[in-house]
């Protein structure tokens, strides 16, 4: 068994695309050898600033002797039939064997070289290669993402020979552009390959240049007293920007720490992509910052710290600047430049949308226990940091820097708090918002922009959700679960359905949005372990109505998981799904009878009596229990169907050839059902 090394070595590939790259590699790959009948026991892809690399362990030098045998037309099939075989699989009728009436061919292929199969399968994978972006250079029609120079081929330690659009494979690569020695060098096989990269300054592996930055890192700010402030996002970039990344500590005017500690951190990464650092002893920002260079410099990074040091005051000036004509001009300028802005052209401008969340926070607040006055106060200053400067370079401190405009011009600290945050949560990492005005806030923008574009028929689709509608009501299922509020969500999306803006521009149709809940329920308690068809059980309607306050029927999903987890829950769901069969089958035929259940029939079966009486005590414990949310106390009364349920099955004829007795038990069937339906459609349940 022999390995197989591959480099592409090229330009700049950009930080970005590498981890993706490193996976398209390794996928392509693996579908390959597997087509071409090769096996093997590892295989390991590798990204950097300059190279792609692919190394499988354990090939054999060829593939396997296959043998394969195609079934074909029947032996008394017309003539068309069989040469239509013949020429599928290439072979003489004499070349065929019969059995059973039927023609049958062997087709027998001889196995490959290893190495006759590698040109073609490296071939295909760098002319398929999926990078997001790609470009084409001198005269030639390959597409990379930036010139490709060099592939490096060795298998069993030996080159493979091909050329890719002018570019030949060999045994040689190069290390660092500065670095290094300045000159190919050639390498026998992958510990050969990595030891000389390793030596001439390339880390090869992403995980050890995140472990030298981390480490650098933390210990140049620990020799000052200092700690690192964490940012996995930076390190995955930075690792992508350095084949051998040397951290540095650099000094920063300590005036720019009066701008908020966000933009500070946001122009150093977005910009100049180093990291802030904060002082442990005061819990805020210090004046340093964290570069990652390229190269070991002589003087231990001084001159590089310096440079740096001027370029990023450069940006925070141009920070504290966007600050400054901020505080001169505030929200009523900026609330008035949202009505230039268009948010949807069939959803009206920014400012209509403003007003739509304002007048739905009034309705939401006394729902979660917030002023609706500040409510208001809140919906209307939350959008208007989106005319600010300093959101207009930062796009990403929109509701942050509207939270520190807030208090600058005196408002209350919770409608500040309100304003900063009502974005909350915008992930499955994203914190959950809980002081009552934000909460309040947040919901009204989340159901504004769900049931707006639900009202135009802009619904998510398979894949695509381009207006991240799913993203808006699973945060607005988070909030309300995390936060125990109890609301209606149909309720909730037809207020802001039917606020003033709706009203003048669409006509009076109803939204439903609870299917959608539905949906993003079922994801995020099977995140959470729980089976998706309880969910279904649940929100099917009952007596005609659908339950939408998304808290009573996460408690009721959690009891009814809880008794289906038991003997009785699982037999009783037999039991039901035997009835609601029955039912069903007599459903087809006609009206299945319905009314007061007969006991004390002359030869009436014991286990019908119970059953009946049974049934009707569930009944009055079910409603009882139901009526205080004791949905654990529902299900115990339900399990006490579980044993008269299967007597009645195990001795009592239900189709009785006696009209009379028949009727009576479907009826006792068809209130078994009702029962339990009051809880849940247990017909929705799987098993």
């Amino acid at each position: 068994m022999a390995q197989l090394l591959l480099e592409l070595f090229s330009e700049e590939i950009p930080a970005r695309m590498q981890q993706g790259a490193a996976r398209d590699l390794e996928r392509m790959a693996a579908e390959r050898l597997k087509a071409a009948g090769l096996t093997y026991d590892a295989l390991t892809t590798f990204a950097g600033p300059r190279r792609l690399t692919l190394v499988v362990e354990g090939l054999p030098a060829a593939t396997p002797d296959r043998e394969e045998e195609l079934k074909g037309p029947r032996t008394s099939a017309p003539e068309q039939a069989l040469d239509g075989f013949l020429r599928k699989t290439g072979l003489s009728k004499d070349q065929l064997s019969e059995r059973d009436g039927v023609w049958f061919a062997v087709l027998s292929q001889q196995g490959q070289p290893t190495t006759a199969l590698i040109p073609d399968m490296v071939d295909g994978i760098v002319r398929g290669f999926p990078w997001p972006k790609s470009m084409r250079w001198g005269s030639g029609t390959l597409r990379w993402i930036r010139p490709l120079k060099r592939i490096l081929a060795l298998f069993d330690g030996h080159v493979v020979p091909f050329e890719i659009d002018g570019v030949s494979s060999g045994d040689l690569t190069e290390g660092h552009r500065f670095l290094g020695c300045g000159r190919p060098f050639a390498v026998k096989d992958f510990a050969d390959y990595r030891a000389k990269l390793e030596s001439d300054f390339v880390l090869l592996d992403v995980a050890d240049r995140k472990l030298r930055i981390l480490d650098g890192a933390t210990a140049a700010c620990s020799a000052r007293g200092l700690a690192l402030v964490d940012d996995d996002g930076l390190l995955d970039e930075v690792a992508g920007l350095a084949e051998c990344p040397t951290p540095i500590l650099g000094d920063m005017d300590p005036r720019f720490l009066t701008l908020p500690p966000e933009v500070i951190r946001l122009s150093m990464k977005v910009h100049q992509k180093y990291f802030a650092v904060r002082d442990p002893a005061v819990h805020g920002l210090a004046p340093h910052f964290v570069v990652v260079a390229n190269i070991e410099a002589s003087d231990g990074g001084a001159a590089l710290a310096a440079g740096n040091s001027r370029v990023l005051s450069a940006r925070l000036d141009d920070a504290r600047f966007f600050w400054d004509e901020d505080l001169k001009t505030g929200f009523e300028a900026w609330s008035k430049k949202l009505e230039g802005v268009t948010f949807h052209a069939k959803l009206g401008t920014l400012a209509e949308r403003v007003e739509r969340i304002a007048a739905l926070a009034r309705e939401i607040a006394p729902l979660v226990g917030a002023d609706p006055d500040q409510a208001e106060q809140a919906a209307r200053l939350a959008k208007a940091d989106l005319s600010s400067a300093m959101v207009g370079e930062f796009p990403e401190l929109q509701g942050v820097m509207g939270g520190y405009y807030a208090r600058a011009f005196g408002h209350p600290e919770a409608v500040a708090d309100a304003v900063r945050d009502h974005y909350k949560p915008q992930g499955p990492a994203d914190s959950v918002p809980t002081a009552p005005l934000t909460v309040t806030v947040a919901l009204a923008d989340k159901l504004d922009t769900l049931v707006g574009f639900f009202a135009i028929d802009e619904k998510p689709t398979g894949s695509k959700d381009p207006f991240a509608l799913r993203r808006a009501a699973l945060g607005i299922i988070r909030i309300i679960l995390e936060n125990g509020i109890r609301i209606h969500v149909q309720g909730a999306a037809m207020d802001a359905w039917s606020v003033r803006w709706f009203q003048q521009n669409h006509d009076g149709h109803s939204v439903d949005v609870l299917p959608f809940f539905a949906d993003r329920l079922k994801v995020l308690l099977r995140d959470q372990g729980k089976r998706h068809d309880l969910v279904d059980a649940v929100f099917a309607p009952i007596d005609g109505k659908a339950d939408d306050d998304l808290v009573r029927i996460v408690r009721r999903v959690e009891a009814l998981d809880a008794f289906l987890a038991t003997d009785d829950g699982a037999n009783l769901l037999a039991g039901y799904k035997r009835a609601s069969n029955i039912l069903k089958a007599e459903e087809k035929k006609g009206p299945v009878p319905t009314g007061m259940v007969e006991t004390g029939l002359s030869d009436q079966p014991e286990a019908e009596t119970t059953l009946a009486f049974a049934t009707a005590a569930a009944a009055t414990a079910v409603d009882a229990a139901l009526e205080t949310e004791d949905f654990a106390g529902a299900m115990r009364a339900l399990s006490q169907l579980r044993a008269p349920v299967d007597a009645f099955f195990d001795t009592v004829m239900v189709n009785s050839e006696v009209a009379a007795e028949r009727d009576n038990r479907l009826k006792l069937l068809g209130q078994v059902r009702a029962v339990m339906g009051r809880v849940a459609d247990f017909g929705q349940i799987a098993g």
